[in-house]
């Protein structure tokens, strides 16, 4: 029987002990992988939505609230803009290019976003089936909320305002869907999209925003950078509630934030520097649960460091009969070692196993989340370092000590 099959012989001839030292270790190990995976998933879903955006203005409030709000989905806004203040903000030199949003309605919690198909170009997605939203009160549905609501082309959707399920309704104004999107693993799986002007059309109750009866102020104008085609009055009075820009170059990142603050109804939020701001504000409860999980790991390694110790003590005649025999010293103080590695990496494996089966489990229950858990991250390695290296600091006292014992002092008193 080599060295390896020996120490795992005794490590399971000694159940109820191992299990405790595999139990603390995998616990310890779990929850730092779990934060791992949790904080690696997170920023990779912020960079994902928030790609190809530099800017979000929207009304004057939180910066963060605004970015929760406009890319994410999963705050209020801080209230709408006017769309002739976004007009002149697109017309700026610095300005790329502009997406309008208007927000505030739902249909069955999920969200409703008035934009333009520049919105949907920006994730990539793709139609799985029909066409996409264009004329007035028409709609196309993400892949999630179809597939969970069982919406099909040429349905109808009554919205209702605001953005909680249960919300008064706009029965009297449905949307017809004309497309589904495919799956496209982004925010937008979520979302209803619609014209801007159907967002208007809604709650302008029973006018009609499209009909032309003369006269100058229904001429009609067009907002290049916000692909809107809209009439002097709805420029005058209609807004929205938020823009997504780009900028025209380095130096706009550095002037337009500026120049949009310095407006009295407009607010400038930095997708980079409002998620950083909220990752420095939940790293504090991260940093936290790492070192609840470092003390476990620190408990589990003296539970390892105890098991091996009783274990010596009970094996003391049986290791001294393998001395007489022909045992070294140094296959001795192995021995011992590889039992507290062995321990270690059952504890190190089932600790990873734990931490992505219940990321897995919880990104299941929770459709805002796609992934399916088994995914691994660069940390998660040094992790396994850190476990070996634990586990072999708490065995090398107990190795020393069997390595030092004194065979015909134990043999005497056996």
């Amino acid at each position: 029987m080599n060295l390896f099959s020996l120490s795992i012989k005794n490590v399971f001839a000694k159940p109820l002990s191992s299990l405790l030292s595999v139990l603390l270790f995998g616990f310890g190990v779990a929850i730092i992988v779990a934060i791992l995976l949790t904080s690696t998933f997170l920023k990779n879903e912020i960079n994902k939505n928030a790609q190809g955006i530099d800017l979000v203005v929207g009304a004057k409030g939180s910066p963060l609230q605004i970015i929760l709000a406009s890319i994410f989905h999963i705050d209020f806004p801080t209230g709408n803009i006017s769309l002739q203040d976004a007009n002149n903000l697109t017309r700026n030199r610095l300005v790329k290019s502009a997406i309008p949003l208007s927000l505030g309605d739902s249909y069955q919690g999920y969200r409703i976003v008035g934009t333009t198909q520049d919105y949907a170009d920006l994730y990539e997605a793709t139609l799985a089936e029909g066409a996409w939203f264009g004329g007035e009160m028409t709609a196309t549905v993400g892949a999630t909320i179809a597939k969970n609501l069982e919406i099909k082309v040429g349905d109808k959707l009554a919205s209702a305002h605001g953005l909680a399920e249960g919300a008064s309704g706009h029965e009297e104004h449905p949307f017809t869907v004309v497309g589904i999107m495919e799956p496209t693993g982004s925010v937008m799986d979520q979302l209803i999209l619609v014209s801007v002007q159907s967002v208007w059309e809604v709650h302008a109750g029973h006018e009609a925003h499209d009909h032309e009866e003369g006269g100058d102020h229904h001429d009609r104008m067009q907002l290049e950078r916000l692909n809107l085609e809209v009439t002097k009055e709805q420029l005058e009075n209609e807004d929205i509630t938020s823009l997504l820009l780009t900028y025209r170059s380095p130096m706009a990142a550095v002037q337009l934030p500026r120049i949009v603050n310095g407006t009295s109804n407009l607010q400038a939020a930095s997708p980079p520097y409002e998620t950083a701001r909220l990752f420095n504000i939940i790293g504090v409860g991260v940093d936290v649960v790492n070192m609840l999980g470092l003390v476990i790991i620190v408990l589990s390694a003296t539970s390892v460091f105890i098991a091996l110790i009783n274990s010596l003590k009970e094996r003391k005649y049986e290791l001294a009969i393998m001395r007489s025999m022909g045992a070294s010293q140094l296959k001795i103080f192995s021995l011992i070692l590889t039992e507290g590695i062995v321990l270690t990496i059952i504890g190190s494996f089932f600790g990873f196993l734990m931490a992505h089966v219940g990321f897995m489990v919880l990104t299941a229950t929770m459709e805002q989340i796609q992934s399916d858990g088994m995914f691994f991250v660069t940390d998660e390695y040094y992790v396994m370092l850190g476990s070996l290296s634990v586990g072999i600091f708490a065995s090398i006292i107990p190795a020393f000590l069997a390595y030092k014992s004194d065979i015909s002092e134990t043999l005497s008193k056996a």
